[in-house]
C-alpha cells in the first residue's frame, strides 16, 4: 500500500499513524521508504550522510537507482547491527528503569511523505511515551560519541520526534562491543521546522524530477563510478556556456591548493626548524606541537643508504597481478578503473 492509502488508519503516537508493523521482510520494508523521507533519509537530505548523498537518496526514491555494489564489510556491519539490536534495547530499558517494545514504521498524519521506522517505543520514562534508536559502532568511533552525539544519528532521532509528536527521544550506542552510551534529546520545534522545510523541498525535487545538484562526497563519487555504462572514446556534445566556467573554476582551485600545500610546508619546516634535536615543544609547561619520527617509512631512501640490511629483510608479498587482469580480462579491467578528469590543452592559433 502507498503512503496516500494509509489515511484511515488510527494513530498510536501523538501524530504518527503505524503503517508497517516491525519485522516487516526486507524487500517490503525497503520498498515502504520509497513512499517518502524516513528518518535515515534526513541526514542524506541535508548532505550529511556517510553513505548516501542527496542525488543518491534522489535516484532512489524515484526508482532509478541501479543496483550498485554493496561492501561485505557494510553489509556484515548492517547484519550485525540488527542481530545487536534487541540487546542494545534491553540494556537501555534496564538502566533505565523503562520497558520497550517494537513498533513499526509511522507516518506523519498530516504529512504522508513524513516516515519513520523506529527501533522501539519506550514506556515507563518519567516524562511520558517516547521511543529509543539503536547503534552499533565500531570502536574507531568512539572519539564522536566520547562528548555528545554525531549529527546523522541525532537527525534520525529529531525525524522521529517530528514524526510520532513524542516529546523526546533517546539514542542509545554499543560502542567496540564493550562501551555503553546513551542520551536523551529533546524536541527542538526550530530545528524540526528547518528538517521539515528541507524533507518537503527535496520530496518536491522527486515528484517533479528535479534532481538536486551533484556534490563532492565519496557517496556521490562512488555512485558515479557504478552509474553509467562508459564507452570508450564516446564523444558527447555539451554546452561550453555551463563546461567552460568548471573548468576555469576547476584550474583555479587546483592552483590553490597547491598553493596551499606549500604555505603549510613552509610552516611545517619552519616549526620543524625550532624543534632542531627535540621532539616535543612546550611553553609555560604546557605542550605546544610534536614532530616525532612516526611517520611514513622512506623505503628508497633506506634501500639507498643501507643495501644490505634491505636485501636481506626483502619479503615476498601476494599481490594482485594488475597488468594480467588488463591483459586476460580487458573489459572487467576498465569497468573497474576511476574516472580522471584531464581538461584538453588550448589549441595554438594559426600564424
Amino acid at each position: 500500500m502507498t503512503a496516500t492509502k494509509m489515511s484511515g488508519l488510527p494513530l498510536v503516537t501523538p501524530t504518527g499513524r503505524l503503517i508497517a508493523p516491525a519485522g516487516l521482510p526486507r524487500e517490503e520494508f525497503l520498498a515502504n521508504r520509497l513512499a517518502g523521507i524516513g528518518g535515515s533519509d534526513i541526514a542524506a537530505v541535508l548532505g550529511m550522510h556517510r553513505h548516501t548523498s542527496p542525488i543518491k537518496l534522489y535516484l532512489e526514491k524515484r526508482g532509478e537507482l541501479p543496483p550498485l555494489p554493496r561492501p561485505a564489510w557494510l553489509e556484515e556491519a548492517a547484519d550485525i547491527g540488527s542481530d545487536l539490536e534487541e540487546f542494545i534495547a534491553s540494556r537501555f530499558a534496564r538502566m533505565t528503569g523503562t520497558w520497550v517494545e517494537p513498533i513499526g514504521t509511522l507516518q506523519h498524519v498530516d504529512r504522508a511523505w513524513m516516515l519513520v521506522n523506529l527501533d522501539r517505543r519506550v514506556e515507563g520514562c518519567d516524562d511520558g511515551p517516547c521511543f529509543v534508536e539503536c547503534k552499533n559502532r565500531s570502536e574507531y568511533q568512539f572519539e564522536d560519541w566520547r562528548d555528545g552525539v554525531p549529527d546523522e544519528p541525532a537527525l534520525q532521532v529529531h525525524w522521529g520526534i517530528g514524526v510520532s509528536g513524542y516529546s523526546h527521544g533517546h539514542l542509545a550506542a554499543l560502542i567496540g562491543g564493550n562501551k555503553f552510551r546513551h542520551v536523551r534529546i529533546d524536541r527542538d520545534e526550530q530545528l524540526l521546522s528547518h528538517l521539515v522545510e528541507a524533507g518537503e523541498r527535496f520530496m518536491k525535487r522527486v515528484l517533479d524530477g528535479d534532481p538536486p545538484p551533484i556534490d563532492g562526497s565519496d557517496a556521490t563519487t562512488e555512485l558515479l563510478a557504478h552509474l553509467f555504462d562508459v564507452h570508450p572514446d564516446a564523444i558527447r556534445e555539451l554546452d561550453p556556456a555551463k563546461i567552460t566556467p568548471l573548468l576555469a573554476e576547476r584550474d583555479r582551485l587546483k592552483a590553490e591548493v597547491k598553493e596551499r600545500e606549500q604555505q603549510l610546508s613552509e610552516i611545517d619546516n619552519q616549526l620543524t626548524a625550532e624543534l632542531g634535536d627535540a621532539e616535543i615543544a612546550q611553553a609555560n609547561n604546557q605542550i605546544l606541537y610534536t614532530a616525532k619520527k612516526n611517520g611514513v617509512f622512506a623505503n628508497k631512501r633506506f634501500e639507498e643508504a643501507h643495501p644490505e640490511i634491505a636485501a636481506r629483510l626483502r619479503k615476498t608479498v601476494s599481490v594482485l597481478d594488475v597488468e594480467a587482469v588488463k591483459e586476460q580480462h580487458p573489459d572487467e579491467y576498465r569497468a573497474h578503473r576511476a574516472r580522471v578528469i584531464r581538461p584538453a590543452k588550448p589549441r595554438k592559433k594559426a600564424a
